[in-house]
């Protein structure tokens, strides 16, 4: 997110990556600002993240493990503490005010996290997941005494069965994390040791919900839901958590407003296609979703014997045969797991659009402009983790209010609420993965070739990639994966957006928002950032569409509302006063509205949802209080965009 023009002074300002400094010694504090949020002054350890954090996947029962945990910021090398150094807010990064911490982790500590629970006992017969929302950067996990798993990645979901090692009563929880943050090349997004202008206060630690539920030995580990508007269907694979014997099988239902539209069984591990007739169409404007049940059942099983199953495991038209006769299975007894999710009627590709020649993203076969905010996600108090879900869906809120249908989350991903509230509210989503690479693997604007990664290191960043989509697919909201965000840890880009293209064929690619181009065949979307004061046009493509992945930047600080007061701020231009702020952004506007018409462009995303730490370019104060110009204001702006792109 930089001009070309200031790329020299802002790296002189803010470098990438910090290997070479002096590690700060554990227990520094980090700079914390009086700014906070009226939600964070809201926070307690009753209150803190209550909500069922896997939303496309809710079981009934289960127990949340947020609130205060005994921590202790030790040394890497150092064994076990004998005594920890306070307690800790969990879900807060260790860097966070809400955290009730606020200390510098570096690459040479281990955090320890210690907490005791119960398991209910009515959960005696079922296995116990212990899960975590995400944990910034690598997690031992260990339950009375004994380690039930690791993890590494700061950005996705994991849980461990750890059944075999509980015991009646209280049981012993401890959670080591390590994080090399900007000294290490792994994914992190925005992160940096020693933060300044658009790098951001590291984190470290549990920064998602934890919580524990009962499931069966055999239970459903994820649903999958791809809908087809042509065919009028959705395929619906679940995948189950090991292997599955005949009478194992799935009973799948979707239903709208209480009224059951499909229905059928299937053997476990399978796929089935359910006819949606008519089907109600998920767009910005109208945000329709249907609810999906998968249980987990037991059917007699409906074989003659095993060498008729063997005679028939052979033939090309066993799988038809196999669905015929496990939809008229008879389930036996009740369902041994049950999950509640849910899917949208909805579809995005690349078409003819508004001008000729020039192809235009469609959403459900139709063009339609998608104007977004450039949304980094970080909060004064919470920094990675927003102080409350309603403090998150406020953002989302504010900005359907200013005209926007879009927004880009950049480099970071969130809690699976916040889709799940972009999938209501009708918010489209362009997700980016978090860029990783060191100080001479982010390339300049004028690169004109990819960095270079070791074997190992591109093996662990294309695991979090497959990660990232993996569970975030779910959601409908997302219309395009982002695979880099101007040449920071870009590499073999071509190869990497054919790779999640084959992964996720459902949605959008966009290999490379703005600098250097190198996918073109790959790529669906020609991506250029534009700081100027009007923004310039990306050239014309014949086979992909063009859109702004960036422009904006019109900064406004707004007294009693700046992350360091007197310190100085940054932003690519700086507004006197509102009325000042309107007009510039009023200027942009105009130049969007004409890209749109006469050169085709598809998309435009500014710069950005709310200020962060020194950086002013938002719509928004950092501390969410102070819109820089009302919504309404900024939605009168923007409608002659939409006037202008809404056929008669």
């Amino acid at each position: 997110m930089r001009s070309l023009l200031i790329i020299a002074s802002l790296l002189a300002l803010a470098p990438v990556t910090a290997p070479a400094q002096t590690a700060a010694p554990a227990g520094d504090a980090v700079y914390t600002s009086d700014l906070t949020t009226r939600w964070g002054r809201e926070v307690t350890p009753e209150n803190a993240w209550r909500l069922y954090p896997r939303p496309q996947m809710v079981r009934e029962r289960w127990v949340n493990l947020n609130g205060l945990w005994d921590y202790a910021i030790k040394p890497k090398a150092a064994e076990r503490p004998a005594a920890m150094d306070g307690q800790i807010l969990v879900p807060f990064p260790v860097e966070s005010k809400l955290s009730r911490v606020a200390r510098k982790v570096t690459p040479g500590d281990r955090i320890w996290y210690r907490r005791s629970f119960t398991v209910p006992a009515d959960w005696r017969d079922q296995n116990v997941m212990l899960n975590f929302g995400a944990v910034d950067y690598e997690a031992t996990v260990r339950v009375n005494g004994s380690v039930v798993g690791s993890h590494k990645g700061g950005f996705d979901a994991f849980g461990f069965d750890i059944g075999p090692w509980l015991k009646p009563g209280a049981n012993e929880l401890i959670v080591e994390v390590t994080d090399p943050t900007s000294a290490g090349t792994q994914p992190r997004g925005k992160q940096i040791l020693d933060p300044a202008g658009i790098w951001y206060t590291a984190v470290s630690g549990i920064w998602q919900t934890v919580w524990i539920e009962p499931v069966p030995k055999l239970h459903i580990a994820e649903v999958r839901a791809a809908p087809d508007i042509d065919r009028g269907t959705v395929d619906v694979a679940v995948a189950l958590s090991g292997w599955a014997n005949d009478n194992d099988a799935v009973r799948l239902t979707a239903s709208a407003g209480g009224k059951v539209i499909a229905s059928t069984i299937i053997r476990a591990n399978r796929q089935a296609t359910l006819a949606i007739p008519n089907a109600h169409l998920w767009s910005p404007d109208d945000p329709h979703l249907y609810d999906l049940k998968a249980e987990l059942v037991t059917i007699a099983v409906p074989w003659a014997g095993e060498a008729e199953r063997d005679r028939r495991a052979y033939d090309s038209r066993f799988t038809d045969h196999e669905r015929r006769v496990y939809a008229k299975a008879k389930v036996q007894g009740a369902p041994r797991d049950s999950v509640a999710a849910y899917f949208a009627m909805r579809k995005v590709s690349i078409g003819p659009g508004r001008v000729a020649g020039q192809p235009a993203i469609l959403l459900n076969n139709k063009p339609l402009f998608q104007h977004g905010t450039l949304d980094q996600g970080w909060w004064p108090d919470g920094l990675y983790t927003p102080p409350s879900e309603e403090a998150m869906k406020s953002d989302i809120v504010f900005l359907k209010k200013a005209g926007f249908n879009m927004l880009r989350k950049h480099i970071k991903v969130e809690p699976a609420r916040y889709y799940h509230d972009a999938d209501r509210l009708g918010m489209l989503i362009w997700q980016d993965m978090p860029s990783g690479g060191g100080e001479d693997q982010y390339l300049a604007g004028t690169s004109q070739s990819q960095a270079i990664f070791p074997s190992e290191t591109m093996a662990e960043q294309q695991r979090q990639l497959s990660e990232m989509i993996g569970e975030l697919r779910a959601f409908p909201s997302i219309v395009t994966w982002v695979v880099n965000n101007e040449g920071w840890g870009q590499y073999d880009s071509a190869t990497l957006a054919r790779f999640v293209k084959g992964l996720d064929p459902t949605r959008l690619v966009n290999a490379n928002s703005g600098w250097l181009d190198v996918a073109p065949g790959a790529s669906e979307m020609l991506d250029i950032h534009t700081y100027e004061d009007v923004p310039r046009t990306p050239p014309l493509q014949t086979d992909r569409a063009i859109v702004l992945g960036e422009y904006g930047g019109v900064g406004f600080p707004v007294p009693g509302h700046i992350w360091k007061p007197g310190k100085g701020n940054w932003s690519y231009q700086v507004a006197r006063d509102g009325k000042e702020y309107l007009v510039r952004f009023r200027r942009k506007m105009e130049g969007v509205i004409r890209q749109a018409e006469e050169a085709g462009l598809s998309a435009a995303v500014y710069t950005q949802t709310s200020d962060v730490e020194d950086e002013i370019n938002g719509l928004l104060t950092y501390d969410r209080a102070v819109p820089k110009a009302s919504p309404e204001a900024l939605a009168e702006i923007a409608a002659p965009l939409w006037k202008a792109l809404t056929p008669d």
